[in-house]
């Protein structure tokens, strides 16, 4: 097929045509940096590394925002050194029960109440054992280390059976722990029966890249978020709230460049787009890229796409 001259085309999005102005990513990259980002220069990288993996084209790209289609671990040891302000994540978290048997199934029988998925496609890499799930988490918080601007942030989901793990996790990946947020979901929330407490709350392990910077553009930042569930909002079977991930993603100031290797629906990605900051996401299913990528071309308009 052949393009209007400076357009830009995506894998698997044949419907997406930029306006020419993506053409040059290098040209946007620098744009977008200048006279926003606050980090000093010796911190920055180069605008034209920041979205650059060899032989890999971006599935979605416009302005700051790009999405990749691919493994996250096998892309993440691609992306260049010191290029994110932060990273913010939200992994598969291999619970969903207190038994191997339990935590096999399939993520609609898990995570969807009385299995109904409401026509959200189910997802891969939630079946690990705790051992095979603590050994693979250290390897891609290791490379989010890496990734991670000295003084930059690390927040990564976790529901109450694997946050002791991954507070390890955090650690063993070399960022300084520094706390954990608590999303409050609200009343809503399930409970097995009426002599357990509500499962009302899932969790954001903080840290940092080295020391914790005082911050000059916002905070301090709240440690306990109060947001129901909405599921006009929710376009993945463990999607969260566009407005706890705006909250989340405002430790870094406008400009700032955030990446998440569990891209998911892009609610991560929506968040910055509609807050004037910078994304690099890595999604493995392609169903789910389809879907970000029609979530984040609204959210650069300004607009929040519906759950169908």
């Amino acid at each position: 097929m052949t393009n209007a001259p400076g357009a830009t085309t995506f894998p698997g999005r044949s419907d997406i045509i930029n306006d020419g102005q993506t053409s040059c990513p290098s040209r946007v990259m620098l744009r977008a940096m200048k006279g926003k980002d606050t980090m000093s220069k010796r911190r920055q990288k180069p605008a034209k590394d920041l979205i650059k993996i060899p032989s890999v084209k971006p599935y979605f790209q416009r302005g700051g925002i790009t999405l990749f289609h691919g493994e996250s671990l096998r892309l993440l040891e691609q992306l260049p050194t010191g290029v994110a302000a932060a990273a913010i994540t939200d992994p598969p978290y291999s619970s969903g029960g207190m038994t191997a048997g339990e935590r096999a199934r399939d993520p609609r029988e898990k995570y969807c109440h009385n299995g109904k998925d409401l026509g959200r496609p189910s997802f891969g890499g939630d079946m690990r054992d705790q051992r095979s799930h603590k050994y693979w988490s250290t390897l891609w918080c290791d490379q989010l280390r890496r990734l991670v601007q000295d003084t930059g942030y690390c927040m990564i989901f976790s529901d109450w059976r694997q946050l002791p793990t991954m507070t390890d996790v955090m650690q063993a990946g070399g960022f300084v722990w520094r706390g954990v947020v608590a999303w409050n979901k609200g009343r809503g929330a399930r409970a097995p029966h009426k002599g357990y407490f509500r499962h009302q709350a899932e969790y954001i392990i903080w840290g940092t890249n080295g020391k914790c910077r005082k911050a000059e553009h916002a905070g301090p930042f709240d440690g306990c978020i109060d947001q129901t569930v909405l599921q006009r909002d929710k376009h993945h079977m463990t999607g969260k709230p566009t407005e706890v991930m705006k909250q989340l993603v405002e430790v870094v100031p406008p400009g700032g460049l955030i990446v998440d290797p569990f891209n998911g629906s892009a609610t991560t990605g929506v968040a910055c787009a509609l807050t004037g900051r910078r994304y690099i996401g890595i999604e493995q299913s392609e169903e789910y890229c389809e879907i970000s990528a029609k979530r984040l071309e609204a959210a650069i308009a300004g607009e929040i796409l519906k759950a169908a």
